[in-house]
């Protein structure tokens, strides 16, 4: 109750007229219902016992009109629920989206992205669904029921009576089957989760998939988690059809004991059939919406568990909320400073007491063992991550107390593995920066050394990058990230190991690129070769998350047994 209260509140203004045009439609199909079965005993006493030709015009056109309200007013309720049910769960993936887009980094780390998307797909109708199962139950099965067994007593007040005296076990039986059903359901969304997953995370490396021959082991594993969803949806099946044997087998009994009872009377007693023809038409056709309100909480636990999994989602607190006096960044100098900033991705830090000062409109470097904390230092400017103990400035400004917007549109960042959306080459140059002008993506684009590969290909800046950028060289896709960042004219700039994917002559091309679009910018850089950072105007070396060394790339190497110069020797011999 509590979920469906909340799933009201979160619905109900938006949609009341809808809603209320829907029940009227639906109490419509219940009228129309019962005055079907209660003009029976007209029929078959005036119509057909008495012949009364004069009422025999009146009864047929009552009937007509009976079965066309029922028939305008079904296709009003369906018609207007389906286009309510459609924007609430449009409104919800809106929800889901902008909540998972404001979930920091390590939520994706601890959630496998492919099950976070898979089961937002599977769950999000559960809303929909609690609503309309709700508004249908009470509008048009609870309202027909009612009517119904009011046409019932009317004809026959001890028959109804007796009729439902053996409907309390039916209800206790059911409710049993509605309890199970909850962890049933549980049980088959999380494997058809797993089972989607797995699938989206093979089709998106199907190429280490060839290339490490491991076809036989995901096929095995694949097929273990689509036979034991197989098995947890026939499970559910057989809870959601139990509910059959039960109300028909009951219905069946109450329905033969009606046809007994009115025969006898009629044949012994010789009263009227009409009454009983009418009353036995009322329970024939209370027996679908009997049905249906029966297996009701069967189906809303099916619901409730689909629009449960949807809030735990809505409900995960946001990381690193803003305090209400966040103020938008005002970069000055662009300079960066790291004050005894400790951080850990758990319970182990990954950064030690670091201290350091990139000034304004200058390039410091990172260089250090793979493993040492140079990203992750990186990963805290645009606050990606709260560092644990410590501040991180930018222009004597705590980026904590800043709108995380405006620390981001300051920052152009070119991660070492290059993502290119869905869409054209120039869009994904324009994600940099959404007003640049088609001169300023082909600008960046130069800059970025990406112009002449991008005019060879069919479509120029117009063609599609494909799935990840897959119909592209890895070079290509980092020059692309790269012409994105300089689209972006952000005056701080973020590159950790930019050139990675580049051959040696692309690289050469690129880092002209970069100490071009370096100038007037404060840039932080982390790369793997040496020879990249030789310019750098800071080099600071990290080791065990720790600040080991300091300086320009000359005196650092020239250390005697420096952790640099050791390196730099390293990478001149190879």
């Amino acid at each position: 109750m509590p979920l469906i209260g909340r799933v009201f509140s979160e619905n109900w203004r938006a949609h009341l007229g809808g809603y209320l045009f829907a029940i009227a439609c639906l109490i419509g199909v219940a009228s129309s219902t019962a005055f079907t079965a209660w003009i029976m005993e007209s029929v078959v006493n005036e119509a057909l016992t008495n012949k009364r030709a004069d009422l025999v015009a009146i009864i047929s056109f009552g009937i007509f009109f009976a079965f066309a309200l029922k028939g305008f007013a079904s296709f009003g309720q369906a018609v207007t629920l389906s286009k309510i049910g459609n924007a609430i769960v449009a409104n919800y993936q809106k929800r889901l989206f902008s909540h998972l887009m404001a979930m920091d980094v390590g939520f994706y780390s601890e959630s496998r992205s492919a099950r976070v998307s898979s089961t937002v797909a599977q769950n999000v109708t559960g809303i929909r669904d609690t609503l309309n199962l709700v508004i249908t139950s009470v509008a048009r099965d609870a309202v027909t029921l009612v009517a119904l067994i009011g046409v019932m007593i009317s004809k026959d007040p001890l028959l109804t009576l007796i009729t439902f005296v053996a409907t309390p076990p039916i209800f206790i039986a059911l409710r049993l089957v509605a309890r199970k059903m909850r962890s049933a359901t549980r049980d088959s969304v999380e494997f058809n989760a797993h089972v989607t997953g797995a699938m989206q995370e093979t089709i998106q490396g199907l190429a280490i998939v060839k290339a490490f021959t491991m076809e036989d082991q995901l096929r095995d594993r694949v097929n273990a988690l689509i036979e034991t969803a197989e098995k947890r949806a026939n499970r559910m099946a057989r809870l959601s059809e139990r509910t059959a044997p039960l109300t028909d087998s009951f219905a069946g009994a109450a329905i033969a004991s009606v046809v007994a009872y009115a025969s006898w009377q009629t044949i012994a007693n010789g009263q009227m059939p009409g009454a009983f023809i009418a009353f036995i038409a009322s329970l024939l056709l209370a027996y679908d919406p009997a049905r249906r309100l029966a297996k009701l909480q069967v189906q809303m636990e099916s619901a409730y568990v689909n629009a449960k999994m949807i809030y735990d989602i809505l409900d995960t607190p946001l990381p690193m909320p803003e305090a209400p006096d966040t103020k938008p960044l005002a970069v000055t100098e662009g300079r960066i400073e790291f004050r005894n900033v400790t951080f850990g991705y758990g319970d182990e830090p990954v950064l030690r007491n670091i201290n350091f000062i990139a000034e304004g409109g200058k390039t410091t470097a990172f260089a250090g063992p793979s493993g040492s904390g140079k990203s992750t230092i990186i990963s805290l400017v645009p606050r990606f991550y709260d560092p644990l103990e410590g501040q991180v400035l930018i222009d004597g400004q705590d980026i904590r107390d800043i709108t995380k917007h405006s620390l981001r549109t300051a920052i152009a960042y070119v991660s070492q593995a290059p993502l290119l959306f869905e869409g054209t080459i120039r869009d994904n140059i324009r994600y940099g920066r959404p007003d640049a002008t088609d001169a300023e993506i082909e600008e960046a684009a130069r800059l970025a050394y990406a112009h002449d590969f991008i005019l060879a290909l069919p479509k120029g800046y117009d063609t599609p990058v494909g799935e990840a950028g897959s119909n592209l060289s890895g070079g290509q896709r980092q020059r692309l990230s790269i012409a994105r960042a300089l689209a972006r004219n952000a005056p701080i700039l973020l590159l950790d190991e930019a050139t990675s994917a580049l051959d040696t002559a692309s690289e050469l091309a690129v880092q002209k690129a970069l100490d071009n679009a370096m100038k007037g910018r404060t840039v932080l850089v982390v790369a793997h070769r040496l020879s990249t950072i030789a310019n750098a105007d800071k080099i600071i070396v990290i080791e065990n998350g720790g600040i080991v060394e300091e300086g320009t790339h000359e005196t650092l190497a020239q250390v005697q047994g420096g952790l640099y110069a050791r390196l730099n020797q390293l990478q001149v011999r190879q």
